[in-house]
């Protein structure tokens, strides 16, 4: 195996997530799924791997949304995923194509062209009759539709931005109600993203959105590497990589550690061993890291942690989230929600009790920090916590 960090991991190397993809196939017998993830845990790799080696009896499409910033062009990737999908099984999109059809859609030589909409596209119409075409056609074979979709909420940002919140309320309105109606005929659904889901309601609820979306739902998050996992993986690598080590398992020990079981990490640290040329040590090791973490061009992307704060809180919010996360990253022991209110009371900084309640369960939400069993806060990830002491010359 080798290390390959950032690119398209062959899914006969995933390592560490047999367990969660069984339990996601377990809660798919009763609901559809919202996976939380942070970024670089592998939860892509995780529903790659839902699409490629599906249970008996599932029928799953993946898409990445991201590249999507309308509801039509949403619709319309659906639709051509559908289409495609019925396609190769010699069936054709029956309701969808008839609905085109009227819109100007014809038909030549077997080939079917799409019409030019007008200014209202009518995109609910166009999902709607790809989503009960795919399960219409499943359903005499006894097979069960099952949409992987990835980066949903960077769509539905993209939606707001372009269209508006009513069209991105629209767009979760009508998911919801596919999963109602058609959920009795087997219709799941697994939506994921980097980017916190309930950032995006949250803006829509500012908008006077009043519907729960996605209550209907399991959420599931996708935990880093347990450690034994995180070791193995480390070991493969440095066995992959032909890496020199005169105690290969500690230094695979070393890796799993410093990379907080992060996947991404590990391959970014055994990558740098090999092109470095340097025998694996635990010294090598923790050199790799501290230059990683320093280096202005930023290899691991650690900056987004930073960059994303006014984006997520609002630029309101931006010193106030500073000095929360300033304030428990320079502490090795966790911290009362007490300690750091006069902590930002000192640094000037208007923010009342249930204001920062508010802000540190948003901030616990995007996997910065996390409670012990006395609800205080701490860093979630320790190697987050070292950078960010680092970037901030604390």
């Amino acid at each position: 195996m080798k290390a390959n960090p950032g690119g398209q991991i062959d899914l006969s190397e995933v390592v560490g997530r047999d367990d969660v993809i069984q339990q996601i196939w377990d809660i798919l017998d009763q609901q559809s799924i919202c996976i939380n993830a942070e970024r670089r845990i592998g939860k892509t790799t995780v529903i790659k791997k839902l699409r490629a080696e599906p249970r008996d009896g599932w029928v799953p499409i993946f898409q990445d949304l991201e590249q999507y910033h309308t509801a039509l062009d949403f619709a319309l990737a659906v639709y051509h995923e559908v289409e495609r999908f019925l396609s190769a099984r010699q069936r054709t999109s029956r309701k969808t194509r008839a609905f085109l059809k009227t819109f100007g859609g014809t038909e030549v030589g077997g080939v079917f062209r799409l019409p030019q909409f007008e200014a209202q596209p009518p995109w609910k119409e166009l999902l709607s009759n790809a989503v009960h075409d795919l399960v219409d056609e499943q359903e005499k074979r006894d097979g069960r539709p099952l949409f992987l979709w990835d980066e949903v909420p960077y769509m539905l940002y993209s939606i707001c931005s372009r269209e508006g919140e009513k069209i991105a309320m629209e767009v979760l309105d009508t998911l919801r109600a596919f999963r109602q109606d058609q959920g009795d005929k087997g219709l799941r659904m697994v939506l994921t993203g980097s980017i916190g889901i309930h950032h995006v309601i949250r803006s829509l609820k500012g908008q006077n959105y009043a519907n729960s979306p996605l209550n209907d739902t399991y959420s599931l998050e996708i935990q880093v590497l347990e450690s034994t996992s995180a070791i193995d993986l480390a070991t493969k690598l440095l066995k992959g990589e032909a890496l020199r080590a005169t105690e290969p398992s500690q230094v695979a020990e070393a890796i799993a550690q410093a990379s907080d079981g992060f996947p991404f990490y590990i391959h970014h640290i055994v990558k740098a061993l090999k092109l470095s040329g340097r025998d694996a040590t635990r010294e090598s090791v923790d050199q790799i890291v501290t230059r990683h973490l320093l280096a202005p061009n930023d290899p691991w992307e650690l900056n987004h942690y930073r960059d994303r704060i006014p984006v997520y809180y609002g630029k309101d919010n931006e010193t106030a989230v500073l000095g929360i996360l300033d304030g428990i990253a320079v502490r090795a022991d966790p911290v009362s929600v007490s300690e750091l209110l006069n902590e930002l009371k000192g640094m000037g900084v208007r923010c009342d009790r249930e204001q920062l309640i508010g802000l540190l369960r948003s901030i616990e939400q995007d996997h910065y920090l996390s409670r012990d069993d006395l609800g205080h806060f701490r860093f979630r990830f320790p190697l987050l916590q070292r950078w960010w002491k680092l970037s901030r010359d604390l």
